[in-house]
Order: structure tokens, then C-alpha cells, then sequence
């Protein structure tokens, strides 16, 4: 039989125990923690993947919607032209050739691909594409639905694949009334939907397409996918399908998709994906569809979840070390504790001895007869002495003759009496002879008997101190003749303030809080015929008249309340005339912070506001000025140059085919010259546009911010959403400040914002116009607003005052900018 083992378990040995089973069940937990919590981001992650991607489709659906009907309003505006009509109404050619102008200039306007005019019989009579191979004169397009449904005098949007130039396209048409009343037309402008295209999507791992009611899709963010169909068609979708001739002569082959047991996702080649619908406004059966590879989605997750759990995996990990190395440490602590109090207890006399000798004071030590029998190093230093001189020796042998003899007959007696004594002043008197001040304070030691044994004293040098003193008593001095000098300077400073309050042109006057005056000044006297007598200790409403009283007790108020200085303006008559002054008025406060009186300084800036007002005149007729001349180098360059430019292409382009069978190398040079005209003509109407839009002097302020917002979100990338009230005709002056306004402000947009949208809009209630540009980019703080000139703040301004409005900028880091351009828009302002 085995015996019993009778050797106990060390200290270290059980700590260890404990600490390996703490750190097991640490870890346990851990593990156990991070599996529900992956789980958790899991679903979290997905259920926002999910969210987001709605959120995204109703964006991009009315984002189409927006963008398909864009044309609608130009299109009315083309059918109710009179050289519109006189062509459809007569066969003669000049008629004809004026309509075509006024295509080719909403055609560039739009940066449309083709308008064109129709007759009632479906036959195109005039186009903007006439000079062009694939020209639509002479076309009949009686067959399509956009010309059936102009001819029963409604306003249709169509989208289709062109019968002539195989191109994707919106046609927007309206009918055209003739003279009699009586439908002569059909006009129709053609967009590419290639622009709409291009902006459907940012990511790689989404596409966005849009597909009619049989599922046709016909704008894709995948070019692969185009004029085929998300689902099998029957034949008789498939004979709907040719027989609308929408898409072409087909065949309309199946992309693949095929539904799953699970709603909102489909399977295409074995892979899942998430799709989501959303019918697009105005267009009956059409939607948009936003779809997301699974595979990619958790590819996502995963990646964050690795990148969230491994930082809390990692923490944890550390304050499991942290804990365990805590615990560890304080065991270790505890053990050897008792260790340390036997050594404490053997170096305490020694740690007393070095705290008496290196201790930075003066500590000595007497016996009853009053002679010294220990003395801290810092003592001898102090007097400059050795041990050996000092021990055993009177400690009135090292003090001045006065101090030993009050230590002899007075001090000792009373000390060895009580067996204290605190701060008692002294003088020592150092080895070299100089004298030093101490302040000294001891106690007595006695033993079991009550016989008094030894003392303990502390002395601190107090020399430097009571030099101190007397430099402070001399300051006192020197301070009590500066208050003298002070008062001197006070009673000077008072009578020049009084003589400036007397003669200065402009108003003070000062009154407590509850309103009641304490004093004016000699002007505020005369302006308002109230003697400073009088009116001390009265209100306002009490010494002038009531229109004034009501006003500048307002502004009282606003003092109080916001507790700093308020700037207000206000005008008198003076002499049969009316003065504007600026005041400013300020809170006075008493010694313990609180407003007591209200102070206030009124300045006569009449003369500086007629200059002001003419200043005002002479900058707009600067800008207007300006306006007309950019006018009329647009004209000249769009009419003049872009003509002589456009006869340069075609002379070019009959050179081309000319050499097309002779010389191959001329032609390509020919080819070459077309290309550089092409973008030249580009770059005019481009230049033409930007000095002075068109469509802002023919059609006015909403249509010319919807082609700038258009060709904005076409240049930049930025997704640029326009909305609008129904807003009446405005004057010139008001229109072209809203729209530079609108231009600048959406200018700093991409210059600073940093963001990947903004918005416009416009607001008419109550005879006040307002225009507000926005976007969610990162802002600027308020110093940048008032102080950059880059920003074109201080422009947008002045042209917001010269047109009779205001403008506002709200505007703060990380949250984005709005600008807002309000004005008063009287009967006497509209255009008629």
C-alpha cells in the first residue's frame, strides 16, 4: 500500500493551479463570445446589404424617370413655335429651311441626337439630321406610338431602338396646332439614352438595367444584356414584341435568369443573385432592376467580419494576459510580504539615521543643560562647521548675543517645561561670521519617568524671507505713491473722456437695465431735444417720441438676453431731413459679473449710404452691362463662326468621298479634317453656351437650370436632381443673378465639396422666389466662407444684393453645404 506523501504544496505551486484555470475558462468564454457575436454581424450585415440595395433602386428608378422625361417640356415649347407651324402649314422652301434652323438650335441646346418634324401623314419633312446619311427626311414613322399618340393631342415619351440609325433612343413628341386650330404635326426630339447609361452604376459588383413589360432589357449597366430578355417568352410575347417594331427585327434571346425558392433572388449559371424591382414613374409596365452578386455580398461580410473580430479577439486576448499577469503579480505580493517586513524592520534604524543626515534642514538635538549632542549634516553646512566642533558644546555659543540670551532666560525654562515649542525666531551666526534668521520649532523627548532626555529641533532659514519682507514693505510704499499717480490719471482720463462725449458728432448715452437713462451727451441732446437733466432717471418712452422708444427698447431687450454688444440702424430727421445711424449697443458690467447698465454709440452714416446706393447702381449696370456683352459674343460666335464652321465640314466631307476611290492617303487627311472641325464646333457652342445659355433668354430660368443641371452631371459625374414649383416668368435681372448664382454655387461643388451628388431646386410661395443649391460633401467651417475669395461667396452676393434679394450659406465640416438665394418677387418685377 502506498503511503500517504506528507509534502504540502508550495505557495507558487497553487498559484500556478489557480492561474491556468482562470486562463482555461477565459479562453472558453472568448471562444465561446465570438461565435454568437460573428453570428450576429453576420445577419446584421446582410439584412443592411439587402437594405441598401432598395434604397439604391428607388434612387436610380427615379433618378430614369427624371432623366427620360427631361425632354417633355422642351418639346411643347418647339411644337407652339410659329416658324414651326408655318412649315407644316406651306411647301415653301424658306418656311422648311427656318424650321430646320430652329431644330439644329434645340438639337445643340439639348445636346439632343435628333429633332425632326412630322406631318399628319407620318412623313418627316424637316430634321436636324438632314445633312447626315442616315438623314430622316422623307422617313414615314406614321407606325410608331410616340406619332399616334402626338396625332390625338397628347404629349408621349417612347423609348425604342431607332428603324433608321439602330440607335437606342428617347423620343419625346407633342402635336403641333395650326393656325386653324386644327392639328397639322407632330414634332419629336430624340435623346441617347448612352448618357443615362453610363450613370447608372459605380460598383463592380451590381448592375442596374431597365426592362419593358415583357422584360426586354433595353438600358443596361451590362452591354452584354442589351435586346435580350431576363425571362423565356412565348411566342405570343414574342410576335407583341416585332410586331411593336420597338426593339428591332430581333431575335431577343434569353439572358438566363431563372427564380428561386427564395423572394428577391435568382440563379443565372449556377450562381445566386439578389434582385430588386422598382416600376419607373410614367412609363406604364417598365421598370428598373437592381441586381448583386451573393458570392459578392459575402465576400464583403466576410472581409469586414475578419477585419472587426480579429481587433476583439485581439483585445481580448491582451486583457486575458492583462488579468491573468494582475493576479499573478499580487499573489507574489502577499507571498513575500513577510519577507520583506523582517528586512524592513532591520533597515529602519538605518533609514532613520540617512533621513536625519540627508534630510535638506537644519535638525540638532540638546540635552537638558542645553548643549548639543547630534547634528545633521545639512547643519554643519548651514554654519560651516565640523562635527567635532559642535557636539557637546552650548547651542548659545553658535547664536548672537541677544538671541543666547533669550534662549538662556527664556526659551530653555519654558521649554523644558512644556516640551515644545514653534517658531521661535532666532539668530545663528555662521562659522565666517555672517548672520542668518531661523525660525525654530522643537520637541521634547523624555523617558518612562517624565525626566526630560533629548530634543529634536528643526530650524529653516529665514533669511531670504524677511529680506523679502522688507522689499515687500518697501513696494507698499512705492504702490501707495503709484494709486496717488493713478488717481491723478483718472481724474486727466475722465476729463478728456467727458470733453470727447461732449464734442464728438456721435450719440452715447448709457441706462441701467431697467431701461432709465443715466446720461446722453451733448449730440444725443440736440438730435433728440432732451437735456441731460431731464432725461436722467426717465425711460425712453417717457422723453421721445413713441416710434423711436418701441425701436431701441427692442434692441435693449436683445442685449439682455444675448448678453453682448447688438448692432441695429435706424433713421432720424434732423433739420427736415432723415439721417441714418448705425448704433451699437453694449452690456456694462458690475464687479461681480452682472449686466447693470446698457451703453450705447450711434454713428451718422447718411453720407456713407448714398455712397453706397451709388455704388450699388454702378455695379449693376457693370454686370448688366457684362450680361449683354457675353450675349452678344455668343451670338456672334455660335452664328458667325459655328456657320463658317459647319460649311468648312461639309466642304470637308465632300472632299472625303470624293478621294474615296483615288487617293486613300488625301481622304484620310479629308477624315482627319472632319474630326477637328467636328470638335472645334463642339468646343464653340461649348464656349457659346457657358458665356451666355440660350435657352435662358428663348425659354427662361427653369429650363435653362435643367440643361445646365443635365450638361452638370454629364461634365463632372456628379448626380445633379432638379426640382421645381411652378415658377412665373421673372425678369432678366432676377433670372440671370439665379442662374450665375446656381453656376457657381454648383462650381465650388466639385472644386471642394468632394461628394457625388448635389441638388437644385426652386420655390415660389407668396410672392417670394427662393433657389437652393446643396450637396452632402464635406463642408467648410465659417472662416472659409467669410474669408476665401476662392469660393466666389463675396460674387454670389453682391449679384443676390444688386438684384434686390439675399443670399445665405449654411455650410459646417463633414456636413455638407447649402446655398440659398432668396428675393421679394413684386407684381412690378414679373416679366408680362
Amino acid at each position: 500500500m502506498a503511503k500517504r506523501s506528507n509534502k504540502k504544496e508550495s505557495p507558487e505551486g497553487a498559484l500556478r493551479r489557480i492561474v491556468s484555470v482562470l486562463a482555461l475558462l477565459a479562453f472558453l468564454s472568448i471562444v465561446t463570445g465570438g461565435v454568437l457575436y460573428v453570428s450576429f454581424l453576420q445577419k446584421a450585415a446582410v439584412s443592411e446589404a439587402d437594405h441598401q440595395a432598395v434604397n439604391r433602386i428607388k434612387l436610380v428608378a427615379r433618378h430614369l424617370s427624371d432623366s427620360l422625361t427631361e425632354n417633355e417640356r422642351p418639346v411643347k415649347t418647339l411644337a407652339g413655335m410659329r416658324r414651326i407651324v408655318r412649315a407644316l402649314e406651306t411647301t415653301d422652301l424658306e418656311a422648311t429651311e427656318q424650321a430646320n434652323r430652329i431644330l439644329d438650335h434645340f438639337k445643340e441646346t439639348l445636346n439632343a441626337d435628333v429633332c425632326y418634324l412630322i406631318d399628319v401623314t407620318g412623313l418627316t419633312i424637316a430634321s436636324s439630321n438632314r445633312h447626315f446619311t442616315d438623314s430622316f427626311v422623307g422617313k414615314n414613322f406614321g407606325f410608331r406610338p410616340y406619332f399616334q399618340k402626338a396625332m390625338e393631342g397628347r404629349t408621349a415619351t417612347y423609348l425604342a431602338l431607332g428603324s433608321v440609325s439602330d440607335k437606342r433612343g428617347v423620343y419625346s413628341s407633342h402635336p403641333v396646332m395650326g393656325s386653324d386650330g386644327e392639328l397639322a404635326g407632330v414634332v419629336v426630339i430624340k435623346a441617347l439614352v448612352d448618357l443615362i447609361e453610363s450613370s447608372l452604376t459605380s460598383r463592380p459588383e451590381e448592375d442596374v438595367l431597365v426592362a419593358d413589360p415583357n422584360g426586354v432589357v433595353f438600358i443596361s449597366s451590362k452591354k452584354q444584356w442589351l435586346l435580350k430578355t431576363l425571362w423565356p417568352l412565348n411566342e405570343k410575347q414574342i410576335n407583341q414584341v416585332r410586331d411593336s417594331q420597338q426593339f428591332g427585327p430581333g431575335p431577343w434571346s434569353w439572358i438566363g435568369f431563372r427564380p428561386t425558392d427564395s423572394p428577391d433572388t435568382v440563379e443565372l449559371k449556377g450562381a445566386r443573385f439578389l434582385m430588386h424591382e422598382e416600376p419607373i414613374r410614367f412609363f406604364p409596365g417598365w421598370s428598373a432592376y437592381y441586381i448583386q452578386s451573393e458570392e459578392a455580398i459575402s465576400q464583403r461580410v466576410s472581409s469586414n467580419l475578419f477585419r472587426v473580430t480579429g481587433i476583439v479577439v485581439i483585445t481580448s486576448i491582451v486583457l486575458v494576459g492583462l488579468l491573468v499577469f494582475l493576479l499573478y503579480t499580487r499573489a507574489l505580493v502577499e507571498i513575500n510580504r513577510r519577507i520583506m517586513a523582517e528586512g524592513a524592520l532591520r533597515q529602519s534604524e538605518e533609514r532613520y539615521r540617512a533621513i536625519y543626515h540627508n534630510t535638506p534642514a537644519m535638525l540638532h538635538s540638546i540635552n537638558s543643560k542645553g548643549r548639543l549632542v547630534s547634528v545633521s549634516d545639512h547643519w554643519l553646512k548651514a554654519l560651516q562647521y565640523e562635527t567635532g566642533q559642535v557636539i557637546g558644546k552650548h547651542l548659545g555659543d553658535f547664536m548672537t548675543p541677544s538671541s543666547a540670551e533669550y534662549l538662556g532666560e527664556t526659551m530653555m525654562p519654558e521649554f523644558l517645561r512644556t516640551g515644545e515649542c514653534i517658531d521661535v525666531p532666532y539668530q545663528f551666526v555662521k562659522k565666517n561670521g555672517e548672520v542668518m534668521d531661523v525660525l525654530l520649532s522643537a520637541i521634547g523627548e523624555r523617558d518612562e519617568e517624565g525626566n526630560f532626555v533629548r530634543s529634536l529641533a528643526v530650524s529653516v532659514d529665514v533669511t531670504e524671507q524677511k529680506k523679502a519682507q522688507e522689499a515687500l514693505n518697501q513696494a507698499q510704499e512705492k504702490l501707495s505713491q503709484h494709486s496717488q499717480e493713478l488717481e491723478r490719471q483718472v481724474f486727466r482720463r475722465t476729463e478728456e473722456i467727458s470733453s470727447i462725449l461732449k464734442y464728438t458728432p456721435n450719440l452715447v448715452h448709457i441706462k441701467d437695465a431697467d431701461g432709465r437713462y443715466i446720461m446722453v451727451n451733448r449730440r444725443y441732446e440736440e438730435i433728440f431735444g432732451i437735456s441731460n437733466e431731464d432725461v436722467r432717471g426717465r425711460t425712453q418712452h417717457e422723453s421721445m417720441p413713441r416710434e423711436y422708444a418701441d425701436a431701441f427698447r427692442e434692441v435693449d431687450h436683445r442685449v439682455l438676453s444675448e448678453k453682448k454688444p447688438v448692432r441695429s440702424e435706424y433713421v432720424v430727421r434732423v433739420d427736415g431731413e432723415d439721417h441714418s445711424y448705425l448704433s451699437v449697443k453694449f452690456p456694462i458690467y458690475d464687479e461681480q459679473g452682472r449686466i447693470h447698465a446698457i451703453g450705447g454709440i450711434s454713428t451718422d452714416v447718411t453720407e456713407i449710404k448714398k455712397a453706397q446706393e451709388a455704388l450699388r447702381r454702378l455695379s449693376n449696370r457693370m454686370i448688366i452691362s457684362q450680361e449683354a456683352e457675353r450675349q452678344a459674343i455668343a451670338r456672334e460666335l455660335h452664328d458667325e463662326l459655328g456657320q463658317i464652321l459647319t460649311v468648312l465640314r461639309m466642304d470637308a466631307v465632300w472632299f472625303k468621298k470624293r478621294l474615296k476611290d483615288s487617293d486613300a492617303a488625301t481622304q484620310e487627311r479629308a477624315s482627319a479634317m472632319c474630326e477637328l472641325i467636328d470638335k472645334t464646333i463642339e468646343d464653340v457652342r461649348g464656349i457659346a453656351v457657358r458665356l451666355r445659355p440660350g435657352v435662358l433668354d428663348d425659354l427662361g430660368l427653369v429650363d435653362a437650370l435643367e440643361w445646365y443641371t443635365s450638361d452638370f452631371e454629364r461634365r463632372t459625374g456628379i448626380t445633379c436632381i432638379f426640382e421645381h414649383d411652378n415658377i412665373p416668368n421673372l425678369g432678366n435681372a432676377i433670372s440671370t443673378a439665379a442662374y450665375r448664382i446656381a453656376q457657381e454655387a454648383l462650381t465650388n461643388v466639385v472644386r471642394h465639396a468632394s461628394t457625388d451628388r448635389a441638388d437644385v431646386s426652386l420655390s415660389f410661395d407668396q410672392e417670394e422666389f427662393t433657389l437652393i443649391i446643396s450637396d452632402n460633401g464635406v463642408g467648410y467651417d465659417g472662416g472659409m466662407v467669410e474669408e476665401s475669395e476662392g469660393l466666389g461667396i463675396a460674387g454670389m452676393r453682391e449679384r443676390a444684393m444688386l438684384a434686390g434679394g439675399t443670399l445665405e450659406v449654411e455650410a459646417g465640416e463633414d456636413a455638407g453645404s447649402r446655398i440659398i438665394f432668396r428675393i421679394k418677387v413684386s407684381g412690378a418685377n414679373k416679366e408680362k
